[in-house]
């Protein structure tokens, strides 16, 4: 190992993460961050953003609009737990939703609600504010912090590195051991450069998911 890879481990890096719980890129990216944090001490803060609120003034098919309005159950769902039980239990939330939306894609919302309230063992009260708007202040004002850190013109998910923030990466399969070291100390870098916006190349796989 060498003296950089020991000094990551030892030293604490805060990092934030917005995701919508719908999205597969930003669930492929948290599973990257997740097989990181195995290898480095990550303090990793969990946050909710919206697909629903980043196009919502964007000319999109009326279909695929409706679908996003849809979606917002799950980011309102998340939203109501975290005001109810802290910033812990985001993240086990989160890979609870993965899990049914993206490996088993299951399509049925109030079903999905349902089995991961009681696979947490959550107040099943919380599956009404899945429903209604009572948390929409508190998403929208999650999601806006995400934003404002980066720009408009970008998606989910949004990661921030003690301080420095970046959309993406963009990726599939989720690498694993020292690829995913790699990757993180690369995006990493590259973001920390005050001139650096934009690296893209067309994709030529879908997600590829593994199992949690």
């Amino acid at each position: 190992m060498t003296d950089t890879a020991v000094e990551a481990r030892k030293t604490t890096t805060h990092v934030d993460f917005w995701f919508d719980p719908t999205c597969p890129w930003a669930w492929m990216t948290s599973r990257w961050v997740g097989e990181v944090s195995a290898h480095r001490n990550l303090d990793v803060r969990w946050h909710v953003m919206s697909l629903f609120v980043l196009n919502e003034d964007q000319d999109i098919p009326d279909k695929y609009r409706e679908r996003l309005a849809a979606n917002q159950v799950y980011a309102r769902l998340v939203t109501a737990a975290m005001l109810a039980h802290g910033q812990d239990i985001v993240k086990p939330l989160y890979d609870a939703l993965g899990e049914h939306i993206h490996h088993r894609q299951e399509h049925d919302a109030d079903a999905v609600v349902a089995s991961v309230l009681a696979e947490l063992d959550l107040d099943p009260a919380l599956e009404s504010a899945a429903w209604t708007a009572e948390t929409d202040a508190a998403m929208r004002a999650s999601h806006k912090d995400g934003i404002d850190r980066v720009g408009e013109d970008v998606g989910t998910p949004v990661i921030a590195v003690e301080g420095t923030a970046f959309f993406g990466p963009v990726i599939s399969p989720a690498p694993k051991g020292q690829e995913a070291l790699d990757l993180w100390d690369g995006v990493v870098a590259a973001a920390r450069y005050p001139g650096f916006f934009e690296l893209k190349r067309s994709r030529t796989v879908g997600p590829i998911f593994d199992t949690v």
